[in-house]
């Protein structure tokens, strides 16, 4: 793409020279004033047909030959060049590209998915259902090309850059210090160990969730960096173990979490969105099932440790995660308390 519109610009300067040479000979060959030259020029070059500014000597004939003629193949090959880049459509990508890049340059808190194979193609669209802004990383832009339909390509919260995730660069042109998280879905532990080293290195805050397929690489990712250690092969055995005597359970659950044709879900609230005189109140005083409709089943405190089904006497800190189970609108009305609106 880019050595074709080389060659278009080339052209132009080829035509913008032909331009000068032309006034500048029928000014010294025909004594034209500057004005009269270039019209000459113009009219030449373009073989419009009019008549000439003043009846031309042999020596102008010859030279207006030669510049219809020059011109002529400068044109036939500039169409050619256009044309080409025209029908086959690399133009478009090339445009899909530039403005692709303008909106990754504006993204702030989105999420980075490294690979995308079975793992990072669910997760970018469980990511673009929930309104996230993702940026897809992948060695091979044809495996990308190939497997993201037009519908996805075209929404404007999903950009996606060919190379390499281990390298500084890379992680660094999707904008790795102002993202929120990171998803590694290499299919190599050694590549997710060294992506996850790298991005911690980036960025010392971001949430980085690796894939695993080996039970040594666990302990490995989380001295590397990893917030969060998936293991497919682990979770899919023990879903289906847990379906033949919980099924009803899991399938519930399940439809809660990934929202997945139920109108109840369950979503994190973090107290640091929340607001500052609701900090080291009690959860009885938020009043949450009263003025909401939503209920807190369980919570993440600032030290890590997790409580399910909280009592009301527990005192809120500022890095604690509330989880609460209700309607989308029941859910949007507790943020809106809690952030004291």
């Amino acid at each position: 793409m880019k050595k074709e519109l080389q060659k278009i610009y080339y052209v132009f300067l080829i035509l913008l020279l032909i331009i000068i040479s032309g006034t500048v000979g029928y000014i010294y060959i025909e004594n034209y004033t500057a004005i009269e030259a270039f019209y000459m020029t113009i009219i030449t070059m373009s073989t419009v047909g009019y008549e000439e500014v003043h009846e031309l000597s042999e020596v102008g004939m010859l030279f207006t030959a030669g510049l219809i003629i020059i011109s002529f193949g400068v044109f036939g090959y500039l169409i050619t060049a256009i044309s080409k880049l025209l029908l086959s459509g690399e133009y478009k990508v090339y445009i899909k590209k530039y403005y692709m890049k303008k909106h990754l340059d504006k993204m702030k808190n989105h999420v980075i998915v490294c690979g995308f194979g079975r793992n990072g193609r669910q997760s970018v669209k469980e990511l673009l259902s929930q309104g996230e802004d993702v940026v897809i990383i992948d060695r091979s832009d044809e495996v990308v090309e190939d497997d993201i339909n037009e519908e996805i390509i075209a929404n404007k919260k999903l950009v996606y850059l060919h190379g390499d995730a281990s390298y500084d660069e890379t992680l660094e042109k999707a904008h790795i210090d102002s993202a929120k998280a990171i998803i590694i879905a290499l299919p190599n532990d050694s590549d997710c160990l060294l992506v996850t080293l790298t991005a911690r290195n980036l960025n010392q805050n971001i949430k980085i969730i690796a894939r695993a397929s080996d039970d040594h690489s666990f302990g490995k990712l989380k001295i590397a960096g990893a917030s969060n250690i998936i293991m497919p092969e682990k979770v899919g055995g023990t879903r289906m173990a847990k379906l033949v005597s919980s099924s009803d359970i899991i399938e519930f659950v399940e439809r809660m979490v990934l929202k997945d044709g139920t109108d109840v879900h369950i979503e994190e609230i973090s107290c640091n969105e929340g607001n500052a005189s609701f900090i080291g109140q009690t959860i009885e005083n938020l009043h949450v099932l009263e003025n909401s409709g939503a209920n807190l089943i369980g919570m993440k405190m600032e030290d890590g440790t997790y409580i399910f089904n909280p009592v009301p006497e527990t005192v809120l800190q500022k890095d604690d995660q509330l989880f609460v189970i209700g309607k989308p609108e029941q859910i949007q009305k507790l943020k809106l308390i809690l952030a004291g609106k």
